[in-house]
């Protein structure tokens, strides 16, 4: 994003990462939990009021596998699943997370799809908590998707929903151009 923070960028006049929390807590699926580098950072005033339960990542630096165990580790010990919402593909929608929740079943990883092209968000049952807990680096959740490739299915999600992903300046152009009104 050459400096920029994506998760800061504005549509419709609020940020991408309220605009995401918003919709996770509008599913209205359980609590809310969003990761952040630490109490200081600017992404806290951009949650702040809403919902949920902020939780500092102070290893933040090391990848996504450090905010995955710490969102984890936060869960309520009743929780039998969660939904990993990337904050960077805005436009994912609450629906979208209720047709994933509704779609679960025992055992099985659930990803949002665009047709046959899996994508995100990623519903975990609780059973693999543990395996999210120790993961490591820069590559999410992958390594347990992998390992239980057998477990996981396809739910499909509206358009390009599960895979407009937003991480250039350019990305973020071509966005934003595709959704304003021609004429």
């Amino acid at each position: 994003m050459r400096g920029r923070d994506k998760l800061t960028e504005r549509i419709d006049g609020e940020s991408l990462l309220r605009r995401m929390s918003n919709r996770a807590i509008a599913s209205d699926l359980g609590p809310v939990v969003v990761t952040l580098p630490d109490p200081d950072h600017p992404r806290v005033a951009e949650v702040d009021g809403l919902k949920l339960r902020p939780v500092y990542v102070p290893d933040a630096a090391e990848g996504m596998a450090a905010s995955i165990r710490a969102g984890v580790a936060a869960l309520p010990p009743e929780t039998q699943a969660v939904i990993i919402l990337p904050a960077d593909m805005p436009d994912l929608t609450a629906q979208d997370l209720q047709t994933l929740a509704h779609a679960r079943r025992p055992g099985v990883i659930l990803r949002g799809a665009s047709g046959q092209r899996p994508g995100h968000p990623v519903l975990f049952p609780a059973e693999f908590f543990g395996a999210l807990r120790h993961l490591r680096g820069d590559q999410g959740a992958r390594p347990v998707i992998a390992a239980h490739a057998e477990r996981s299915e396809l739910v499909p999600l509206p358009g390009e929903h599960a895979l407009t992903d937003l991480d250039t300046p350019e990305a973020w152009d071509s966005w934003r151009a595709a959704r304003t009104p021609r004429g």
